[in-house]
Parts: structure tokens; C-alpha cells; sequence
């Protein structure tokens, strides 16, 4: 199965990268698994400029950098999208890119990981709603990481997680990606079968 965790955060000084590492250390221990980071920084994506809604075009003609972006999506078998919440919703940047999507990630599966007050649970609430149009397999487990990563301390820069109790909770989110990450995997290798 091929996961790939989305990075949805371009700012500079951005703290969602940390947690990007973070989630592709924990799933470099799943069995048969190519984990890749895609991180939104690396494509140069337009504001959505198309006349026509993608789905319904059968004339499209996307530009260089939004095929290079939907050729990588096409790629994965099962997402984990990482956001922080901006303004109580998710950043302009990551629906920008979502909104080039047609059916790369249809009958695929999906969850999030976000940041933020209250663990950016309304980013996590609008993302999954975003991405069911995508005709993703919206996994319920999600992360909510409601310590501050901004103010640094909680992550080095590979990733790692540095404070002991976090890790230790059960009802934390390392116990919680776990969980997430164990369900995703499920509804990968089911659905990739069933895709034939």
C-alpha cells in the first residue's frame, strides 16, 4: 500500500511539517507499507482558475503544475492529510489544492491529523466534509493534537516526539495516531483489493 501524508501548510515557520515527520515515523512501522511525505510547498499551484468544475470537463487541460500534483495524488493508495486550523476551518492553501482534484483518491481512504486550539478539531470537521466530495473513504479515526507545536519543544526537527508523558498517554495522540493509522490500513488493503 502506498500511504502518502499531505503536508497542508505552505507558511514559512509553519509547525504541521514537524507533524507530518511525526506521523510517517509512526507509519514506517506498518507491514507493507511505502509511506511518502507530499508537501504542499512543492508545488506552485494557481488560486482554482478552470471555467468548467473538473469532474465535469472531458476537455481538460490542466497546466503543468497542477498535473504534476494530481499525478502524485493519483499515485497513493490512502491519505493522511496534516493541517493546522486557521480561523476555525483549514488553511486556503490545502482546499486550493483540493479543489484541482476529479477522482485521484476515489475509493481511497482518508484521514486527518491537525493541530491547533482545541486539537484543530473544526479543521479536522470541514476537511473530512471536503474530502468525502473527492469520493474518498472517510475513516472516522482521526488525531487532534491540542498541544501547542508552534512554541517548539514538543517535536525535534526529524519528528520525534519529546515529552515522555504525551507519548505515554493512552488517550493521547500517539495512542490516537495509532489507532488512526491501524484503520487506515485496514480500509487501504480492503479497498485496493476491491479496486481490483
Amino acid at each position: 500500500m502506498k500511504l502518502q501524508i499531505i503536508v497542508g501548510s505552505t507558511r514559512p515557520g509553519r509547525a504541521t511539517n514537524l507533524l507530518a515527520k511525526w506521523v510517517a515515523l509512526e507509519a514506517a512501522n506498518l507491514e507493507a507499507t511505502e509511506v511518502e511525505v507530499v508537501d504542499l510547498a512543492d508545488y506552485d499551484l494557481p488560486f482554482f482558475n478552470e471555467a468548467v468544475s473538473p469532474r465535469y470537463n472531458p476537455n481538460r487541460q490542466p497546466d503543468a503544475e497542477v498535473q504534476k500534483w494530481l499525478d502524485k495524488i493519483a499515485e497513493g493508495d490512502a491519505y493522511v492529510y496534516v493541517t493546522p486550523e486557521y480561523n476555525h476551518s483549514i488553511p486556503g492553501v490545502l482546499k486550493n489544492a483540493i479543489d484541482f482534484l476529479t477522482n485521484e483518491m476515489a475509493q481511497k481512504p482518508a484521514t486527518v491529523v491537525a493541530h491547533g486550539s482545541v486539537g484543530g478539531a473544526r479543521a479536522t470537521m470541514h476537511l473530512k466534509e471536503i474530502l468525502s466530495e473527492s469520493q474518498a473513504v472517510i475513516v472516522p479515526a482521526a488525531v487532534a493534537f491540542g498541544y501547542s507545536v508552534a512554541t517548539g519543544g514538543v517535536f525535534d526537527e526529524n519528528g520525534n516526539l519529546l515529552d515522555e508523558s504525551v507519548k505515554a498517554n493512552p488517550y493521547g495522540p500517539q495512542a490516537a495516531l495509532k489507532k488512526a493509522l491501524t484503520d487506515l490500513t485496514w480500509f487501504g488493503n480492503a479497498l485496493k483489493v476491491a479496486r481490483g
